[in-house]
């Protein structure tokens, strides 16, 4: 029995759980893979693009809710994370447009999560999955009536390492992007089942891929970066 429960052991699931350990509550990571942070140690070439300086609310796209972004910058802002790195006396350096990155590796940014979690107390769970239900359509998450308090609920887990109850469940486990990764569509199955609505889903940042034709033209472009406008004509 946990006050909060967080499905995902990245970047997001790792700073959140950090955070909640720190304000006294008892927390539990799930992750289904064999370590945690797979997408941190692969960011920015190796070595984390951990922040930007210059990130603002209008560096980013949102519905419903426009002021969201707004508030959750300020509470947490570039400066505040780099704090938090030089604080582990973490080396980094900054590239054009203000990125941050590691001077040595991707794996300081997850150590630091780490450790942040365990002086926290977080305790994490890996190679734990979420089961599904007998009919094989839907995850067997549930919301129920707190036994200790009726007037308010919990969130039941059923999982590979058995069942959790948490009276907070975050959903952490990221995008559709790299399921070499081990990405998948779990958070927005279990965010259905709960009734809210998903926007259907579609990459964001691609790579150009080239018939075989193009390739032998082309192909020595590969791994270039700069600022351009692209456009596909009608008949294209």
């Amino acid at each position: 029995n946990y006050d909060v429960v967080i499905l995902g052991g990245g970047a997001a699931g790792l700073f959140c759980a950090q955070v909640a350990g720190q304000r006294g509550r008892r927390v539990l990571v799930v992750e289904h893979a064999a370590r945690l942070g797979n997408k941190i140690l692969i960011s920015g070439g190796g070595r984390c693009n951990f922040t930007n300086l210059g990130a603002t609310a209008a560096n980013y796209v949102t519905r419903g809710s426009p002021h969201f972004l707004k508030s959750a910058l300020a509470r947490c802002t570039p400066q505040d994370f780099l704090a938090l790195v030089e604080r582990h006396g973490i080396a980094w350096h900054e590239r054009k447009h203000g990125q941050l990155f590691c001077d040595l590796s991707s794996k300081q940014i997850l150590q630091l999560l780490e450790r942040e979690c365990a002086d926290a107390g977080v305790e994490v769970r890996l190679n734990c999955r979420v089961v599904q239900r007998a009919d094989g359509e839907r995850w067997a998450v549930e919301r129920t009536a707190d036994p200790a308090n009726p007037a308010s609920h919990q969130y039941q887990l059923s999982t590979t390492a058995g069942t959790f109850t948490a009276r907070s469940l975050v959903m952490a486990t990221g995008g559709l992007s790299f399921p070499q990764l081990g990405a998948t569509p779990l958070g927005y199955e279990i965010a259905r089942q709960f009734g809210v609505a998903v926007i259907p889903s579609r990459p964001g940042l691609v790579p150009l891929t080239w018939s075989p034709e193009d390739r032998e033209q082309f192909g020595a472009l590969s791994g270039i970066a700069f600022d351009c406008v692209a456009s596909l004509g009608a008949d294209g």
